[in-house]
């Protein structure tokens, strides 16, 4: 199996619909990261930043998604030439799982089982929504709002609910 792959493409933008900033990946680079539906992928971007992403399909052709304000972080330019290092992610999600949050879903069983039952995306998405958050506390509170709406919810997701969820935990003082 590849370690890694290594190649330069231009920053780029979809005219059309729901993705807009990408890196365009060559088929040749993709389909040795592709494995039937697994497609996740450690990209580094001009040696300068990781991320752990997906290769995605476009009409037969693939891509790499970027958002704006890592664009910006990166002060990349559509057309700019940009170096992509390319890595299998074997991680178990995906994604770097937070400390935070392992250790509230280890001490709360059900809550971990009904998140290791969702789809791969949602879990990715909720340990998202808990990096994303620099402040330790706060990490620690959203991993608990989290893991009270998936039990109160019997593992349903509803993330209107979730939002109100995190308001609640925000505003508790005896949490911490």
């Amino acid at each position: 199996m590849i370690n890694q792959v290594v190649y330069e493409t231009v920053f780029s933008r979809f005219d059309h619909g729901l993705w807009s900033y990408h890196f365009p990946v060559p088929e040749d680079i993709a389909r040795l990261f592709i494995s039937g539906s697994e497609r996740r992928v450690i990209c580094t971007i001009n040696q300068a930043h990781t991320m752990h992403s997906a290769i995605m399909p476009d009409k037969g052709n693939w891509f790499i998604m970027i958002n704006r304000v890592l664009k910006e972080k990166l002060r990349l330019n559509v057309g700019d030439k940009v170096r992509i290092a390319l890595e299998k992610d074997s991680s178990e999600f995906g994604m770097p799982m937070p400390e935070e949050m392992q250790i509230c879903m280890d001490m709360d069983e059900s809550g971990k089982v009904f998140f290791l039952n969702l789809t791969p995306g949602k879990q990715r998405s909720l340990i998202y929504i808990v990096s994303k958050v620099k402040n330790p506390e706060l990490k620690i509170r959203k991993s608990l709002a989290i893991l009270h709406h998936l039990n109160v919810n019997k593992g349903k997701l509803d993330y209107k609910m979730l939002n109100e969820t995190f308001k609640l935990y925000n505003e508790r003082e005896d949490l911490i």
